[in-house]
């Protein structure tokens, strides 16, 4: 019997746990299409930004966790276009056919339209954006150490642009970096007087999450020196600094944790889209007129109970890829579809060390405990053994000694010369 293909999109959340649904069943032909060769674990990536953890600690090649799966293929590439009524997709100049096809491409930053803000303001959804963020914040700290002490302050100040959980979590780790890890590494700039706020245009941070924990979020944020300011609008950024609700603040290093979009390939697909442009999805996660077609994660929109879309976090993708591989074991075995029925199982975030919150249906927990559960739950999800003890010891070394073990200024050009970068091609350098 001919095997069925089904291509996934995406390796992430999403797309991996799809892939491990489908790749128990022998008759079908799978390949996992990724423009990187790692799956990431994106929930601990502010921890790369801020210098707790190396990007090994929280990523592991996408083969390696398929290599056992002889009807598994990895392909490193970028799709560019779908052909849905042709069943193809096209990467690297060529179109491939496609029995079953699913979609898992996730979201990027989105800068309301000023696409420039992005030169000044990185965002944090890979491993480039997260050693740049990294590589910014630190070099700020070494430029203040070797600046007049009236310009110093510039380089002292930090915004970090939106109140979600990883504007919370890169502020608060920020603020312990800022005030207890690195308070003694500089012998000339003087740390305390470091500047760090976080902007949120909304209400209150965290509002995904009751009141009350948002508020105690507020409150271990400011024990850690960062200032929050809800209500307020940034804009007119720039390399000297922004506006906040029209007041201009003078600022070397901005972090965008704000708006985000579904990747570029959800235009390539001729279907019903939300608000946010996601892809709206059947009740089995098909679109509609195509039901070998997939569409999961954030990449989708998917009316809850509540009757508003699902949120774009990490259980949602891996429930999601679930169910959706699920669907087309069912539909080889000539039997219905099952409805995807999502299982909330709390959301959580942590600000600080032992400072965490966590909300799971009438359960709201707080400090310590939460974030010993919050430490236990991240620890559990990664992807290999190597990386849980990695990252476990870290976390242990770190909770005694407020150590941060990933300090490195590493620059994008792999070149240099008299401590500058040169372009590969400049001979002359020689």
């Amino acid at each position: 019997m001919d095997k069925k293909k089904v291509i996934i999109v995406g390796g992430g959340f999403g797309g991996v746990n799809a892939c491990k649904a489908l790749a128990k069943d022998p008759t079908l032909e799978i390949e996992i299409i990724d423009r990187r060769n790692y799956h990431l674990f994106q929930p601990l990536l502010y921890q790369v930004a801020m210098a707790g953890l190396n990007p090994a600690d929280i990523a592991v090649p996408i083969r390696g966790l398929f290599k056992k799966n002889k009807n598994v293929n990895v392909t490193l590439a970028e799709v560019r276009d779908i052909d849905l009524d042709g069943k193809r997709i096209q990467y690297d100049d060529q179109w491939h056919q496609f029995d079953y096809l699913i979609l898992a491409c996730g979201v990027k930053h989105f800068y309301f339209g000023n696409n420039d803000w992005e030169n000044f303001a990185p965002g944090l959804k890979n491993i480039e954006q997260a050693t740049e963020i990294r590589r910014r914040i630190l070099t700020a700290f070494e430029l203040a150490e070797k600046s007049e002490k009236e310009n110093a302050d510039n380089y002292l100040n930090f915004v970090i642009v939106g109140g979600g959980p990883t504007g919370v979590e890169l502020a608060g780790a920020l603020g312990e970096m800022s005030f207890k890890t690195l308070k003694y590494d500089y012998k000339k700039a003087n740390l305390n007087n470091t500047r760090i706020i976080l902007v949120e245009a909304g209400e209150r941070i965290l509002s995904s999450f009751p009141e009350s924990l948002s508020a105690k979020a507020s409150l271990y944020l400011e024990s850690l020196g960062v200032e929050v300011r809800t209500k307020t609008m940034a804009s007119e950024l720039n390399e000297e600094g922004l506006d906040l609700n029209g007041e201009n603040f003078a600022c070397k290093t901005i972090i965008w944790a704000a708006g985000v979009k579904p990747s570029g390939l959800t235009n390539k697909v001729s279907t019903s889209k939300d608000k946010q442009g996601r892809l709206i999805v059947q009740k089995d996660l098909s679109i509609e007129g195509h039901p070998e077609v997939f569409v999961i994660g954030d990449q989708s929109s998917f009316i809850g109970k509540s009757g508003a879309p699902l949120p774009g976090v990490a259980q949602v993708a891996l429930q999601q890829g679930h169910s959706a591989g699920k669907n087309i074991i069912a539909d080889l075995r000539s039997k219905p579809r099952k409805e995807f029925i999502y299982k909330d199982k709390g959301n959580m975030a942590t600000v600080g060390r032992s400072k965490a919150i966590i909300h799971a249906g009438p359960l709201k927990l707080s400090g310590l405990i939460a974030w010993l559960i919050w430490a236990f739950v991240h620890v559990a999800f990664l992807a290999r053994f190597k990386n849980r003890v990695f990252v476990f010891l870290h976390w242990t070394w770190s909770y005694f000694s407020f150590g941060r073990g990933a300090r490195l200024i590493v620059h994008k050009s792999w070149r240099f010369y008299s401590g500058k970068a040169v372009s590969y091609k400049n001979k002359s350098d020689d």
